[in-house]
């Protein structure tokens, strides 16, 4: 068994940190684990699940604080999920992995570090490593990648940058969550060497080389266990085989037992106050179901983590504040252009030079889509669209058109609605217990009429309450207009003292990052200019109703207001006309945060919604062939039309800084540099996991085993739309013969691949340069090749740089579950150098002499 404190120092091998020593101190663990032999059993359980939302309890008496937690992978958010502190938005995970840039996401780290410091915070909930199993993944946007490889190296960037600040980074999911459909209990049945080499490697390759501070388990089961209380993944490979001396805590009510979750080793319970543990833990041991050792280990690792990040003294929690500088916008912008991924570009359309008039169409064109949706929203400093972007750079003509409407929902009443005192958006008023009785207890203001209450209910009318909310809305047209209203619990909208949607006894549930009911919509005639009032009564009471026999009868409360004015116009046919008259037609098409989401999957990969996309950029491609099409989303879609438009950007989510980052690479004050994480197939049904999700019966067999991504559609031989690593530059790049430095690799050895690479265009720009291995015979099954190694280099017009790629035992080895261990075979090793996973420019070859086996 390998322990973090058997070498204090682990050099780092691969890449641009080759020859970093990473430091483990074991003060903190010595003097946790003291503390923590001191406590009362009573003590030590109270630590072993959070105070409330965010936070851990705190013992005043014994010195030890509270630490409070944040989500997320795109920024800090602070205490709320909605209309919180004002935060900074970077890119989402997808973004910032296509930037293949570990320097520049060590930097976002960094930054990530002061953003969670701002919000009062200790703990980030971040980064997310989960695979890009599907397409269809609702929380792909915010992983990075469908290669472990690629995932685990960026992780550990990210990781460093954020912990070195004082602040814990908290990776996730542990392990095998690589879909939201039925994500609290389906089941994963994977077997050992997929387990291994694609879904357990990330999160190994960050503990080797920047170990988490904290470690997150995932809601799913993992065959046949759920992942908090599994023995096999959390004792016996990150405990014991990996030596993991941090914190695990489970996803948000992602607890499932009492003693088996603790003796396993997941020793924090999320959110609280305690529901498996507290009294229940106590009794445990008490019945001699659970050990009172393995209580002490788990508040002996929640001690470490507080003292790693806040120390042993009690002290107050800091407010929250806003950080915005310039510094950070730089870094966003800059994260941004390096993550812009050029997939086509015919007669070089791109970049925009000569055109005085640019018609800026599509549904994602004037509005900011920063991200997706679910834990990783927050409340931006700003925000940009690409159309804002544009007209803030290109000094012509500038018009714009929507093109076609692809809202999920209806968009939020907000806009339209004032609280009978004059202050934009809505009154809410929270009553003790769930019948609205005597005064409310607590009124509050809220700018928005997305009003899920999952962290942000008033502690005084918890754990069982009712809400009211009230609001003016003035139609600005006269019309047939439409609300859209979904509520968590029961709820009821009325409209000048009418119901107007019922939703009380509501069965089926919608698509939520928690739990809700279907979106309601419903018609009205009003006129314009002539208010109406809104009213919305709702409780926390579970639904549907039939649930409350499984668990608690009340649990999160709210609900949405949507509202939406008829329109008449025709806007694929105005679109059309501006198309017409345009010198060039940038059309923003995509996804957004309510198509693409934690909590639940995509259903398919076209664009939203019935088609109406794709016609649009055909019908302006027919009117312009000068058109240059962006796409917004985190995951691959149907292109249908990619064999005959000249230019198609992949925009991915791209933070508060989105519209000006697009902005700079489409007229050429950057060039792109972004390469993709993911393949981007042509259908759904060629990806690997097309016979096999999302399961069926609550489980879900990983059929395809190692061959995911890339290894697939090699292996199947099925050309994918665009290939893993795949992305033009503004120019080109020339690649030399490759040099090895040994022809031979040991066990305790780095073998270092030199490629010289050449500028031969006329634009200076970024390339990454990607090492994949191939094993040329194997005993076992392999794919065709597997990446290794990858640098990105910035080149000025002309210039040549050497760029080196390292290689070691853990670039050729694969697990063998007759060893139970890792094995580096006896035989040839070919490096292949590429461009992308699909554009090989050079190979060279070496040998391992003498198998050799290692655990970690």
């Amino acid at each position: 068994m390998v322990t973090a404190n058997t070498h204090l120092f682990a050099v780092v091998p691969d890449g641009n940190m080759a020859g970093k020593k990473v430091y483990s101190a074991p003060r903190a663990d010595q003097q946790a684990r003291e503390l923590a032999s001191k406590l009362t059993l009573e003590e030590q359980i109270s630590l072993l699940a959070g105070a409330d939302f965010w936070r851990t309890v705190k013992i005043p008496g014994k010195g030890i604080p509270s630490i409070k937690t944040t989500d997320g992978p795109s920024g800090a958010r602070g205490e709320f999920f909605k209309n919180g502190t004002k935060a900074a938005f970077f890119p989402c995970g997808i973004s910032l992995a296509a930037t293949w840039n570990r320097d520049l996401i060590e930097k976002v780290g960094e930054h990530l570090g002061e953003e969670t410091k701002a919000r009062g915070a200790q703990v980030l909930l971040a980064p997310t490593v989960c695979m890009h199993r599907s397409p269809l993944g609702g929380r792909n946007f915010e992983s990075f990648s469908e290669d472990p490889f690629l995932t685990g190296k960026l992780a550990a960037s990210y990781i460093r940058g954020v912990q070195s600040k004082g602040v814990a980074a908290t990776i996730k999911h542990f392990v095998a969550n690589e879909q939201e459909t039925l994500r609290m209990t389906i089941d994963i049945l994977v077997a050992e060497r997929p387990l291994r080499e694609i879904y357990l490697k990330p999160f190994e390759i960050a503990i080797r080389e920047c170990s988490p501070w904290a470690l997150m388990s995932s809601y799913n089961l993992i065959n046949g266990i759920h992942a908090d209380m599994n023995e096999q993944t959390l004792t016996h490979i990150l405990r014991e085989e990996w030596g993991y001396d941090g914190l695990v805590m489970s996803d948000w009510t992602g607890t499932n037992s009492v003693a088996q979750a603790i003796s396993a080793g997941c020793d924090l319970e999320m959110p609280g106050p305690a529901k498996w543990r507290g009294e229940r833990a106590i009794k445990a041991v008490e019945e001699g179901e659970l050990s009172k050792e393995a209580v002490e280990k788990a508040a002996g690792n929640v001690l470490r983590l507080i003292d790693r990040t806040l120390g042993l003294r009690d002290v107050p929690e800091p407010p929250e504040k806003s950080n915005d500088n310039p510094e950070l916008r730089d870094l966003i912008r800059d994260a941004g252009i390096q993550g812009l991924t050029l997939l086509k570009n015919e007669n070089a359309l791109l970049p925009i030079r000569s055109a005085k008039k640019v018609a800026v169409i599509g549904p994602n064109a004037h509005r900011a889509i920063a991200g997706g949706g679910g834990s990783a929203s927050l409340n931006p400093y700003y925000l940009t669209s690409p159309l804002d972007g544009i007209q803030s750079v290109f000094k012509g003509e500038v018009v714009y058109a929507q093109g076609c409407d692809t809202a999920k929902w209806l968009p939020l009443a907000s806009d339209f609605c004032e609280t009978p005192d004059g202050r934009k958006g809505v009154l809410l008023e929270y009553y003790h217990g769930d019948r609205f009785k005597g005064d409310p207890g607590v009124i509050e203001h809220k700018s928005s009429t997305d009003l899920w209450l999952w962290d942000s209910a008033p502690k005084s009318v918890l754990p069982v309450y009712s809400f009211k909310v009230k609001a003016i809305l003035t139609p600005k047209t006269t019309g047939n207009h439409t609300f859209g209203f979904s509520s968590v619990g029961p709820g009821r909208l009325f409209l000048d003292g009418k119901l107007f949607v019922d939703n009380w006894n509501w069965t089926e549930e919608g698509e939520a990052m928690f739990e809700a009911s279907q979106d309601v919509a419903k018609s009205i005639f009003l006129e314009a200019g002539k208010a109406v009032t809104i009213l919305v009564e709702s409780t926390n009471e579970v639904r549907p109703a039939s649930k409350q026999s499984l668990g608690p009868s009340h649990g999160y409360g709210g609900c949405r207001i949507g509202y939406e004015e008829e329109s008449k116009e025709d806007l694929l046919a105005a679109a059309v006309d501006a198309a017409k008259n345009a010198d060039v037609a940038v059309v923003v098409v995509g996804l957004d945060g309510e198509w693409e989401s934690e909590g639940y999957d995509r259903q398919t990969m076209d664009l939203p919604k019935d088609g109406s996309q794709d016609r649009l950029v055909e019908a302006i491609y027919a009117a312009n062939p000068q058109t240059v099409v962006v796409n917004q989303s985190g995951t691959p879609v149907t292109m249908p039309w990619a064999d005959s438009v000249p230019t198609i950007l992949q925009a991915w989510y791209q933070g508060q800084e989105a519209g000006n980052a697009l902005a700079e690479v489409l007229f050429g004050l950057q060039s792109p540099s972004g390469k993709l994480p993911t393949t981007f197939p042509r259908r759904l049904k060629d990806n690997p996991a097309y016979h096999n999700w999302p399961g069926e019966n609550a489980k879900v067999l990983y059929g395809e085993g190692i061959y995911i991504g890339y290894r697939h559609y090699e292996r199947s031989h099925v050309e994918p739309l665009f290939p893993f690593g795949h992305g033009l530059s503004y120019t080109t790049f020339a690649y030399g013969e490759p040099r090895i430095s040994n022809n031979v690799l040991n066990e305790n050895q780095v073998i270092e691949v030199s490629v010289p690479v050449t500028n031969a265009g006329s634009f200076t720009a970024y390339e990454t340069v990607q090492g994949y291995i191939k094993d040329v015979r194997s005993r076992l099954p392999r794919p065709e090749k597997e990446l290794q190694s990858f640098e990105k280099v910035l080149l000025n017009p002309g210039e040549t740089k050497v760029v080196k790629l390292r290689f070691d035992k853990y670039s050729v080895g694969y697990y063998d579950t007759s060893l139970e261990a890792w094995i580096a075979e006896e035989g040839e090793f070919q490096v292949l150098v590429g461009a992308s996973s699909a554009d090989i420019r050079g190979s060279i070859s070496f040998a391992v002499v003498e198998s050799f086996t290692w655990v970690f």
